[in-house]
């Protein structure tokens, strides 16, 4: 019987399910395999291991393959060879070359092998392919990207990576997209600032003054973002000092590049945003004098819940800052612009914001951080060192501490990732819609937080970290807005986490919902929480639901 002339080239091929499919045996350089594809009809004994499965990305996990059944003629014996029998055949290249079923023309047990062999080489060319689209596609897009769903799920306020808690739910939206984006902490909580600027201009905005507190995961350390005291910039208009605040926080610890934490507040400025219960509340309260038409309707009357409002000077004011490269020059980007405005030679000299190590408080429970003076954060300290001595109880619900007449207005959020990484962000323009006086061409609201205002009684902010193995925290953040004395609200409520450890966070609203009609009005503030246990993050809020929040 004729040998095949590919015999003659390289020896028989091994069985191709003889061995494991995964993962597959090294090729020795010295001893190279023989050519197995079928070059030619005369050839179909002879089969290559196909090239595609070889060049598999074999990071991405292996790719298990069943084994193929083919029915095809016996050629076990010469007796036989006459009888047409059907059998189970696995593909074996061991299988007699000279067979008769190998000839041009022979028994059809060739082209089953042919068929079965083309097959095979489809099913991995395509799977390779598919290996290799999902290794180079993009894994996210910002502000497009919804996390995959969890293996379990949690109560509403819980999250495997990280979540943002704000007074306004597009800008929680925004700080969850920069999250998912591959921003930290630091990131979405400026980018959810940069929002409320835009969408909550009764109670911060681009001229506020910015307070925070940011602990460090990884080093274990925690930073107060200061602004030192008021400045005036002419009597009775503050000096506005948001963006030097923000950028120098970004440049230190942000991780994505400026300009992206500009670009959707931007947009929202740029093209519109919806007027929400706050905002709302805070225009029918104030009327419209001095802000229209920016929050007005046609009629002159205030904007009400639902309309649509856009500042489009404002716009073109964070596309200029998001080109600044420095914070000093993210501060002109506004400042040149108002000393127009005011008809002013040249802009006063400021002090410019900065960062310094947080006050800490050795405490039983851990260590207890907040921001240095001019803020409230020494009398904080003050009052919660005799209150941890005292067997005296605090009161059992702090609420009464939220719910006192507002002199200041301010505006709160919180951002908290699992690794225990948090940012605690504060802001004010002193009272609802600051001075009232509306740049035209920046369209900035100025605060009227001046150099003889009183300090910034609204803002101590703190982060806890616990020492205890069995407290259920591990880090334990608040920030509270809305009320001209925090500091007796925070302590009432640290106090209370800390005497009854068991109570849990109240149940939250779903993130979708809008804030309830009374946050951010006067007479009734709200405390934001964060906490860190477990390898999961939690936000919450009192009163419950006041605040969206946002998590993956």
């Amino acid at each position: 019987m004729r040998q095949s002339h590919c015999s003659l080239l390289a020896p028989p091929c091994p069985d191709l399910f003889s061995i494991s499919p995964l993962p597959f045996p090294k090729i020795s350089q010295q001893q190279p395999q023989p050519a197995c594809l079928p070059t030619s009809l005369s050839c179909l004994g002879s089969w290559q291991r196909p090239r595609a499965i070889l060049a598999m990305d074999t990071t991405a996990g292996p790719v298990l393959y069943h084994k193929l059944q083919v029915w095809e003629p016996s050629m076990e014996s010469e007796e036989e060879e006459e009888e047409e029998m059907v059998e189970p055949l696995v593909l074996s290249l061991r299988t007699s070359q000279n067979a008769p079923g190998n000839k041009v023309g022979g028994l059809p047990g060739a082209w089953a092998r042919l068929l079965a062999g083309l097959l095979l080489l489809a099913v991995s060319s395509s799977l390779a392919l598919k290996q290799l689209h999902n290794r180079d596609s993009p894994k996210e897009n910002l502000g497009s990207v919804t996390p995959s769903a969890s293996r379990h799920s949690h109560r509403p306020g819980v999250y495997h990576h990280g979540a943002i808690i704000s007074p306004a739910a597009t800008c929680s939206q925004l700080g969850q997209e920069l999250l998912v984006a591959g921003g930290n902490v630091v990131d979405a909580g400026i980018g959810a600032a940069l929002c409320l600027a835009v969408v909550h201009p009764h109670a911060t905005g681009l001229g506020a003054m910015f307070w925070g507190l940011f602990y460090n995961s990884s080093s274990g350390n925690s930073t107060a973002l200061t602004s030192g005291p008021a400045q005036t910039l002419v009597p009775g208009l503050g000096l506005p000092t948001a963006l030097p605040a923000l950028h120098l926080l970004h440049t230190q610890f942000g991780h994505l590049p400026w300009p992206q934490l500009l670009a959707k507040p931007a947009m929202l400025a740029e093209k519109g945003f919806e007027v929400d219960a706050p905002l709302a509340s805070a225009l029918a309260a104030q009327g419209t004098k001095g802000l229209c038409p920016l929050f007005c309707h046609t009629n002159g009357t205030p904007l009400s819940l639902g309309a649509r409002a856009t500042n489009p000077n404002l716009a073109a004011v964070l596309h200029q800052a998001a080109l600044a490269s420095s914070p000093h020059l993210a501060g002109d980007a506004l400042l040149n612009l108002l000393v127009r405005d005011l008809g002013l030679e040249e802009a006063p000299a400021q002090l410019m914001p900065s960062l310094q190590p947080a006050l800490q408080l050795p405490m039983p429970q851990g260590v207890l951080f907040t921001t240095p003076g001019p803020s409230a954060g020494p009398e904080l300290l003050e009052l919660l060192q005799p209150a941890l001595h005292s067997r005296t109880p605090s009161p059992t619900s702090c609420l009464s501490l939220l719910q006192r007449d507002a002199i200041m207005v301010n505006s709160a959020l919180a951002t908290v990732d699992s690794s225990g990484s948090m940012l605690l962000l504060t802001s004010s323009i002193n009272s609802s819609f600051g001075s009232g006086h509306l740049s035209p061409s920046t369209g900035v609201l100025l605060s009227n937080l001046v150099a003889r205002s009183a300090p910034s009684a609204w803002a101590c902010p703190l982060i806890l970290h616990s020492s205890l193995d069995d407290a259920n925290f591990d880090m334990l953040g608040l920030v509270a807005s809305g009320m001209p004395r925090g500091a007796k609200a925070m302590t009432c409520t640290l106090l209370n986490r800390l005497a009854a450890p068991e109570i849990q966070q109240q149940p939250q609203h779903q993130a979708h919902q809008r804030p309830t009609e009374s946050s951010g009005v006067f007479g009734q503030g709200n405390l934001l929480q964060v906490v860190v246990h477990a390898e999961h993050a939690h936000v919450s809020s009192v009163p419950s639901g006041c605040c969206p929040f946002q998590g993956y």
